[in-house]
């Protein structure tokens, strides 16, 4: 099974400028999913992350593995618009190679535990086939906050 940029968003609260994964490639519930995200120079992060030798900061390419992972992790839900999957755990992440504008990221996960509340996996990113990345990954689901009709934008109107 693949998915494309809007069947990922019906899994995925997150967008633009925080979506990271453009598509998934493979996918085999309950075991693994492969995704990928392309990389370019609009990226709002190349702005400052560094000037002149842009670089794709390392805990977006972790953020980009846990997405892939909760696509897997929610994709087992029947009520999963009522939830998210929240990233709460990172061991063992190893950073191997910069990526750059121009790359195409091949994100790996692997599932190593997974219960309904939460799951454990196995992350890895690919850049022309080498290793740039891999850490174990924990998330947990957790409910959505719902906005009430009222309160939105109250925040704004409370300060």
């Amino acid at each position: 099974m693949t998915l494309t940029i809007q069947e990922i968003m019906d899994f995925l609260p997150h967008r633009y400028p925080f979506l990271l994964i453009d598509r998934v490639l493979e996918f085999e519930p309950q075991k693994s999913v492969v995704a990928m995200k392309n990389v370019t120079m609009n990226e709002p992060f190349f702005q400052g992350h560094f000037p002149g030798a842009p670089i794709m900061p390392g805990v977006l390419v972790i953020e980009a593995m846990a997405q892939a992972g909760a696509v897997l992790l929610l994709s087992e839900l029947e009520d999963r618009h009522s939830k998210l999957a929240v990233f709460t755990g990172i061991d063992g992440a190893k950073f191997r190679r910069s990526i750059t504008p121009g790359d195409q990221i091949r994100i790996e996960v692997t599932v190593v535990s997974f219960r309904p509340r939460a799951g454990k996996m196995e992350g890895k990113a690919f850049v022309d086939g080498k290793l740039a990345c891999e850490a174990t990954l924990t998330c947990m689901i957790v409910p959505r906050r719902q906005e009430s009709k009222e309160g939105a934008g109250s925040s704004e109107a409370a300060q």
